[in-house]
């Protein structure tokens, strides 16, 4: 569970705005609504995943984050 203090923290306000710009980022690539990036994000746990590897993604550029959304689930698909 995440506590009120985590959730008002300047990480996680990042985190977040990282999760936005790779939703965003996927859904011009794939040609799908950010709607739909999301649900999928969800359902594969992509926005988990980024903000477990949130200390490596940050310093990389964006479209890195968006590879690493493609490959977490193209890996769960198999």
């Amino acid at each position: 569970m995440i506590t009120v203090e985590e959730r008002n923290s300047d990480t996680w306000r990042d985190e977040n705005l990282l999760i936005v710009c790779a939703v965003e980022g996927y859904a011009r690539r794939h040609n799908i609504t950010p709607q739909e990036t999301l649900k999928l994000f969800r359902e594969y746990g992509v926005t988990t995943a980024i903000r477990q590897c949130y200390g490596t993604l940050h310093t990389q550029d964006i479209d890195e984050t968006v590879y690493f959304a493609e490959d977490y689930i193209e890996a769960r698909r198999k």
